[in-house]
């Protein structure tokens, strides 16, 4: 079970959501507290249907849902975008709830959640990894033995380290307070369920990382592009990413180890060398099939030209036969 323990990192997750503006088409879009992005430009040159899209959910898709509303404002200016990061169960509730049009999953769709109502579309594809504060004293070893599936049920099971710890050392264990899908993933990695990860609960990926960043003994997990640094494209100062000992050789092998850039990392997740959990599809649901032209008009955007920024936006694109077919469910 996750510790009934609250990080004030907590609090600098809300910060950061909260203080968010972009300029698009000379017009301002601006973050309401909360965490929610709103475009507030009027008419503008080209003429477009107006009208609002909520979207909540998922840190791990907040980034790319930004971007791609800054694009489709350039191409349909009357729209308006609310966008919150909350967590991908705060998503899936509010969706299936009808508090908004779309909710951000990253995480496998439950049955219990289709018979629902829920109606996914796989949008893109990135990871949860591992991280350790750069000046742990198990870093050493890690950095050249690399870290085992084993090792990892070891420390968010029991919290413990079996090899090559210092004397007295005791590791922290930072897992998400929040129903998330970084937490979902990394538990279907050994095996367990989110709630069966011990260690202190901080809620979203922002507060995760500055958890660990902090603590020299701390270790926990992240989605992809909350542990890079999106401008130096390298691990956020700090932390460093746990290299995974794929073969089980005892090795971190040239081959095993990409984590320098993000680049590299997506590559890894691309290429299939990067293990499927903690890779994971990303996806966007709305409660049935939509029906409202803006929904289904975004969504098509989407799969089409919204994807030439997936890739420079530190994600991974899907492969264009299954985005293909997502498109002709949507106009079906």
């Amino acid at each position: 079970m996750i510790k009934n323990k609250t990080c004030g990192i907590a609090l600098v997750s809300l910060c950061i959501f909260t203080v968010f503006s972009i300029f698009s088409c000379g017009k301002q879009k601006e973050t309401r507290a909360g965490g929610t992005t709103r475009n507030t430009a009027g008419s503008a040159e080209i003429t477009s249907p107006g009208g609002t899209i909520t979207v909540s959910g998922a840190f791990a898709l907040y980034p790319l849902m930004v971007r791609w509303a800054e694009e489709y404002k350039k191409v349909y200016p009357d729209m308006e975008m609310e966008i919150s990061a909350g967590g991908a169960g705060k998503g899936m509730a509010d969706v299936l709830g009808s508090m908004v049009d779309i909710g951000m999953i990253s995480r496998e769709i439950y049955p219990a959640e289709l018979e629902k109502g829920a109606w996914p579309v796989a949008v893109a594809r990135d990871a949860v990894v591992g991280i350790i504060n750069k000046n742990s004293p198990l870093l050493p070893y890690i950095s050249a033995h690399g870290i085992t599936r084993e090792d990892v049920r070891s420390l968010w099971l029991y919290e413990t380290y079996p090899d090559a710890a210092p004397p007295g050392f005791t590791p922290n264990i930072y897992t998400r307070s929040d129903a998330c899908g970084a937490g979902a993933v990394w538990g279907e990695f050994i095996g367990v369920k989110q709630e069966d990860l011990k260690g202190i609960g901080v809620f979203g990926d922002p507060g995760i990382v500055e958890a660990v960043k902090s603590d020299p003994s701390g270790l926990g997990y992240g989605n992809v592009n909350f542990v890079y640094d999106g401008k130096t494209l390298k691990p956020v100062e700090g932390v460093t990413v746990l290299p995974l000992d794929l073969n089980g050789d005892g090795t971190l092998t040239a081959d095993e180890n990409f984590y320098d850039t993000r680049d590299y990392l997506t590559a890894a997740i691309a290429s299939g060398k990067y293990p499927s959990p903690p890779a994971r599809d990303l996806f966007l649901v709305t409660r049935g099939k939509p029906e409202k032209p803006v929904i289904v008009r975004f969504l098509r955007w989407i799969l089409s030209e919204g994807q030439n920024f997936v890739e420079e936006s530190g994600y991974i694109r899907l492969p264009p036969g299954r985005i293909g077919s997502q498109v002709e469910e949507l106009i079906q």
